[in-house]
């Protein structure tokens, strides 16, 4: 650095970043296989069960990426939310607050349809659908438009009053419009940037700007998940990078701090990127066991036949039913009688589908048998 220019956006080159192609280039293939690789691995699994994989990723995504700031989602609410917009008859459907409901909008959107150009407006909707009261918590901020002169520098801050620490400084409001002009041109243009590389800068360069009063980690994401939609072709997603980023919190802002506060090589944030990506590809097991556990469940009963009723109340089991499942239950989720509830249920006792639990009568519950 030269001079007073302390953060990086003060550089007379910004925004021409840089990066060591060489150092990168073998990571960058590793990301790239093993995202060939999962997405190999389920397109075996059917699609609906790839709709359920969604389904399970994008609900973790959207949660994480929310914890990330400090906001905890109910997590019912958020997968009845994305579960209605994939067409995923679920048992546990139940209403969604607005704010959720503009959480996972704005998620939605950039993977649907990555294809589509960014631009102002459609940053604009994306932010007014996360604060749909015109709030952040207790506060009045500026919704659907770039942060402007009442909101005074935009800097990240810790530590308690008198003792604070500026981790980072943003580009002045009166400059927003020309920074995110640029941004957005740079965006939609076709380059021969990597797509993954290109989603770490485009995250990096977003925060960098944060053109937003607040949301604009929430926003980075999304837009990053939406470049990773379009490397991949695919908008179903079967890896949380939210979730790795939640569990890597802490070096994620001392990585963006430090890039923030260096020079145009920004070769270290696009390493952690990869890296933590890497991490997420692998770690999807953990995300997707339960849709395997689902898979290998129903090729197991291929051979036997299933009504709506016993299909849909199984699958409930197999997503992790919460509670004890008896037959009251059985016939309110079915929406049928007590005695076909208990018909239902002795059918699958006698096929080994279910395993009874309890003395009998009212207190008996059921389980699947795996």
């Amino acid at each position: 650095m030269c001079g007073d220019k302390i953060y990086i956006h003060q550089h007379s080159d910004w925004p021409n970043f840089i990066w060591d192609r060489n150092m990168l280039n073998t990571l960058l293939a590793d990301v790239r296989y093993s995202q060939g690789k999962l997405l190999g691995r389920m397109s075996a699994l059917g699609f609906n069960l790839r709709e359920e994989a969604t389904l399970k990723t994008l609900t973790t995504d959207v949660i994480k990426s929310s914890e990330i700031e400090g906001n905890i989602l109910n997590e019912q609410q958020v997968r009845s939310s994305i579960a209605r917009r994939l067409g995923i008859d679920i048992s546990d459907s139940i209403h969604v607050e607005r704010d959720v409901e503009g959480v996972v909008e704005v998620m939605m959107d950039a993977i649907n349809k990555y294809e589509d150009p960014l631009n102002k407006k459609r940053l604009f909707n994306w932010h007014a659908a996360l604060f749909p009261t015109g709030r952040s918590g207790m506060q009045t901020i500026e919704v659907g438009k770039w942060r402007g002169e009442a909101s005074g520098l935009m800097q990240v801050i810790s530590g308690a009053m008198g003792k604070e620490k500026i981790h980072f400084e943003a580009p002045a409001y009166n400059i927003l419009e020309k920074e995110m002009a640029i941004f957005i041109k740079w965006f939609n243009s076709e380059t021969e940037t990597d797509l993954v590389i290109k989603s770490a800068i485009a995250h990096f360069w977003f925060l960098s700007i944060h053109p937003f009063d607040d949301g604009n980690g929430r926003i980075a994401r999304a837009i990053s998940d939406m470049v990773l939609a379009k490397s991949e072709e695919n908008t179903q997603r079967f890896y949380s990078m939210s979730s790795q980023i939640r569990q890597e919190r802490k070096d994620y802002y001392n990585i963006l701090e430090k890039s923030q506060k260096g020079s145009m090589d920004i070769s270290l944030w696009i390493e952690w990127f990869l890296n933590c990506l890497k991490r997420a590809i692998e770690g999807s097991d953990t995300i997707l066991e339960s849709i395997l556990v689902k898979a290998r469940f129903w090729e197991k009963h291929n051979d036997k036949s299933f009504n709506s009723r016993q299909t849909l109340l199984v699958n409930a089991l197999l997503d992790g039913f919460k509670g004890k499942l008896n037959s009251s239950k059985w016939a309110k989720i079915g929406k049928c009688s007590q005695d076909t509830a208990l018909r239902d249920i002795n059918n699958l006792l006698e096929l080994g589908v279910l395993v009874k639990d309890g003395a009998g009568g009212r207190s008996t519950s059921y389980f699947l048998s795996l």
